[in-house]
């Protein structure tokens, strides 16, 4: 049976490609040292203070803007720093997220953190609907025909709006596929396999 990666594309999260860039200057507060935590997953990016009593304008990389007001703790930047969650709330015509946080109380303290990405823990992911993947799930999978020829490594996926395409890196150079029904016929993760019916003319 193949799977829905259409859906997957439209409803699923990502880790994004550029890098997190917290400043080096900046202090780790204390009770916020780092924790145990297996996984990541992007749901936005800070940019810019606002207001002077530490909140933080946030574009929201998450196609569930409402999840954030489930979130006791985020995690800032490239070392994931834990920050309790004081208070959110959303702006959606400008696809953004006003966020109060514990440890952040001044205007300078929330400048420092300009830039860098808000994660969740991937415990606190949504779940998704069978037939449905996260990005970080598909990218690096091998795909092969359904002939069983090996057409190389899934590299990347670009969201398109009508749909995800995969960016597959192999022998014959780079091949981009719509993440769609007609195309993608199984996506195996225990065999890290990606099956698909390459659409004449590419």
């Amino acid at each position: 049976m193949a799977a829905d990666a259409q859906d997957a594309g439209r409803r699923s999260q990502r880790r994004d490609r550029r890098e997190d860039r917290r400043p080096p200057s900046v202090e780790v507060p204390p009770g916020n040292e780092s924790e145990e935590v297996v996984g990541f997953l992007t749901i936005g990016r800070i940019v810019a203070p606002r207001g002077v009593r530490g909140e933080l304008k946030a574009e929201i990389i998450t196609e569930d803007p409402q999840r954030f007001y489930d979130l006791d703790t985020v995690y800032l930047g490239e070392q994931q720093i834990p920050f309790a969650v004081r208070n959110i709330s959303l702006h959606p015509p400008k696809n953004q997220a006003f966020l109060q946080l514990e440890g952040i109380l001044d205007r300078d303290s929330a400048e420092t953190w300009r830039d860098a990405y808000i994660y969740v823990a991937m415990e606190d992911a949504l779940p998704l609907e069978e037939g449905q993947y996260y990005f970080h799930q598909i990218e690096g999978l091998s795909v092969v025909t359904t002939d069983g020829e090996p057409l190389g490594r899934i590299q990347e996926i670009l969201p398109t709006g009508a749909n995800d395409v995969y960016v597959i890196d192999g022998p014959q150079g780079e091949l981009l596929l719509p993440a769609i029904r007609d195309v993608v016929q199984e996506i195996d993760l225990d065999k890290g396999v990606v099956v698909v019916r390459v659409p004449e003319g590419l």
